[in-house]
């Protein structure tokens, strides 16, 4: 598991006053780009080889409402990874109080440019299955 901190930024909540649900997502984002940076996998270098990983299934379940000015950790955990998708599972938690605020799922599948799924090349495969099976032992 991986733990992306961050604030809550005004721009983020609605007229409730809570950070409205479509963040969760961005959030979600954000996780999985660090998880795949801790692997050595940079997004840019992928796209450079015509490698792209779209969104195929995602999923929230809300617990409990950020708000502005709210410290999170963003804990994002490879749970599934074949050579043509990768799952992976989240939790949002404000950092003051531990309280799980959101859960999620997302799944990613390997395509080419034209959207065509691929299988991932050894070279960025391998670097993320020595991540996930280290990540597994623990």
């Amino acid at each position: 598991m991986i733990t992306v901190k961050d604030k809550v930024r005004f721009v983020e909540t609605d007229m409730m006053g809570v950070v409205h649900h479509s963040n969760y997502f961005r959030w979600f984002e954000m996780g999985r780009v660090e998880y795949l940076k801790k692997a050595e996998i940079y997004l840019l270098e992928l796209m450079a080889q015509d490698i792209l990983f779209p969104i195929t299934e995602v999923s929230c379940q809300y617990k409990a409402s950020a708000r502005f000015d709210d410290w999170i950790l963003i804990q994002t955990t490879l749970t599934e990874l074949t050579k043509v998708k990768m799952i992976f599972t989240y939790q949002i938690v404000r950092e003051t109080d531990g309280l799980l605020l959101a859960t999620g799922k997302t799944q990613n599948v390997f395509t080419d440019r034209e959207g065509k799924i691929i299988r991932l090349p050894s070279v960025y495969y391998d670097r993320l299955h020595a991540l996930y099976d280290r990540e597994e032992k623990r």
